[in-house]
């Protein structure tokens, strides 16, 4: 097995606090089959929507600076056999349910 990222793309912060946990208990089942199938690594962290971007030693500006939709709004690590797999793993998250997207991306582990 291998391990794979995944980077949950936009996120929807509107709607009735019904629909918001009707929408929490789907990500709630889908982390919980994956577990039950072996996938799940590390359920990883929702991340906040501010931050600061460094580039260079001595460059900081407030960030990030992209489109709602591409911010990254948390990540999971994911155990696969590959990365079609991987692929076919990220097709049922609930994030996809309301115009987000996951990106899948191999982990390189370091052996230091």
């Amino acid at each position: 097995m291998s391990e794979f990222t995944f980077l949950f793309r936009g996120r929807k912060t509107s709607g009735s606090p019904e629909e918001r946990q009707q929408h929490f208990q789907k990500w709630t089942a889908w982390f919980k089959e994956l577990g039950a199938k072996g996938h799940l690594k590390n359920y990883g962290h929702p991340l906040e929507s501010q931050g600061k971007v460094v580039r260079g030693k001595t460059t900081v500006h407030d960030g990030p600076y992209v489109e709602t939709k591409d911010v990254v709004g948390g990540y999971s690590v994911i155990e696969a056999k590959d990365l079609d797999q991987a692929t076919e793993i990220a097709k049922g998250c609930p994030i996809l349910e309301v115009g987000g997207s996951v990106e899948v991306r191999p982990n390189q582990i370091l052996n230091l």
